[in-house]
């Protein structure tokens, strides 16, 4: 299970296009031990006593742990990799719908022909992002997670094993539509980038702290539908600042292009640094 929200981490991942069917059975199948025969176990089990009691919370924690000390793991072969080939690895997490792939297919239309590009789409189901991606001529791979709401480093690992990273160049990863799980999950980026929608209410980095606590930027999105909204923008960016004081914070529209120039500048001066670094 994932170590943050309980989803199932068993389930199979599938790399690549999505699949063309999918089983709706879960097979969550809960085994009902009163079913046919009458013992209740009802005994105390005197000698397990409390031990006995605890050894669900004690497996959970250990669960969490090999969880996230195996994806340290994976995270930390990543960002070696992509050390190696000068990639910039960005981690883009936002709530679904903020505005990800309008985003990221603005930012390829742009910037096409400057450097290298690679995209890495992770969504529960489908593969219509990726069909977004690759229709601006850059490659992307689809990363379907069934049941979890995120991705992880051995999918980012395998994702980049059949992509390639994008040597001096910028690697694009789309996380699930998600401000809970993606925030405690390493996959050996560069930086998180956080997307926040000017639809969403300006509490959102209060509600979700460890998210925006851990954004190298914070984009906020959707500019040009201020003049039709009950938003205050101000509000948002204290709220971003309460919660974290060092991270940049862009206000962008897709749509329109407004404020789009500077994220592509701090985009460029972000991959210059790693061009740059001994």
């Amino acid at each position: 299970m994932c170590g943050v929200c309980g989803c199932g981490g068993e389930e199979k991942v599938v790399v690549g296009p999505a699949p063309a069917h999918a089983h709706g059975h879960d097979h969550d199948h809960a085994h009902d031990h009163d079913a046919g025969h009458g013992h209740g176990h009802g005994h105390e089990h005197e000698h397990g006593g409390e031990a006995a009691l605890a050894t669900p919370e004690l497996r959970r924690v250990r669960v969490e742990r090999d969880i996230f000390e195996k994806n340290d793991r994976f995270a930390e072969g990543n960002r070696k990799g992509f050390a190696g080939t000068r990639t910039l690895a960005l981690n883009l997490v936002s709530s679904p719908g903020a505005g990800k792939t309008s985003l990221l297919v603005t930012t390829l239309e742009k910037t096409k022909g400057q450097y290298a590009v690679a995209v890495i789409e992770g969504d529960q189901q489908t593969s219509l992002d990726a069909q977004r991606i690759q229709a601006t001529g850059a490659p992307a791979l689809q990363i379907n997670t069934g049941k979890m709401c995120h991705l992880d480093a051995s999918m980012v690992a395998d994702a980049v094993g059949q992509l390639g990273a994008p040597e001096r160049g910028v690697l694009f990863i789309e996380n699930v539509g998600n401000l809970v799980c993606p925030a405690g999950f390493d996959l050996g980026e560069a930086a998180k980038v956080v997307l926040v929608s000017v639809t969403e209410g300006e509490d959102k980095p209060l509600k979700y702290p460890d998210m925006f606590r851990a954004a190298g930027l914070v984009l906020v999105t959707k500019v040009d539908l201020l003049p039709h909204l009950d938003f205050d923008i101000g509000a948002l960016v204290a709220n971003i600042r309460r919660v974290n004081s060092a991270a940049d914070v862009l206000r962008v529209s897709s749509r329109t292009g407004d404020g789009m120039g500077a994220w592509y500048a701090w985009l460029d001066a972000r991959r210059r640094e790693l061009e740059a670094a001994p």
